[in-house]
């Protein structure tokens, strides 16, 4: 396992207890490097949307938790925010939630000529991904998808 990984790992567990304790919906931990500076973001959820004082309520309970564990090595900025609308699913739980519901999948290679689809998420597990476009089930590997997300049409 990565440094990255371990830290979001790490982060991840402890953003499930803050927000269980919240009331609110933990989406994804992640730690990245940007211009030179070490980001950890925490993405939250909840019923209704998020707002600023969800989010400020996570980071005051998150933050004394991670400077007690100090589990990261590097000088970082701690980020809590919604995950907004065009979030990838990445987790068991993205893909529970978006059950039923249109999502987006775009594929490194085009698969009959398309590389976007559109459609019902059927059925999902470590190997695959399954829409229902028009009734008729189409299944992607996930090694093939370069991106699942939910569908919004504006």
């Amino acid at each position: 396992m990565s440094k990255k990984e371990a830290i979001e790992n790490r982060a991840w567990d402890l953003l499930l207890t803050v927000t269980g304790q919240l009331g609110l919906h933990p989406v994804d931990a992640e730690y990245v490097k940007e211009g030179g500076e070490y980001y950890l973001r925490c993405y939250i959820d909840k019923e209704g949307g998020v707002l600023i004082d969800d989010c400020e309520a996570v980071s005051r309970a998150l933050d004394p938790l991670l400077d007690e564990q100090d589990f990261i090595p590097d000088a970082y900025t701690l980020e809590v925010s919604s995950p907004g609308l065009g979030r990838a699913l990445k987790r068991p739980h993205d893909f529970e939630f978006a059950s039923g519901r249109e999502i987006e999948l775009k594929t490194f290679q085009p698969v009959d000529g398309r590389k976007e689809f559109k459609g019902i998420l059927d059925s999902w597990d470590a190997v695959g991904v399954t829409i229902l476009q028009d009734g008729t089930p189409l299944t992607f590997s996930r090694k093939e998808l370069a991106l699942i997300r939910l569908a919004f049409d504006f």
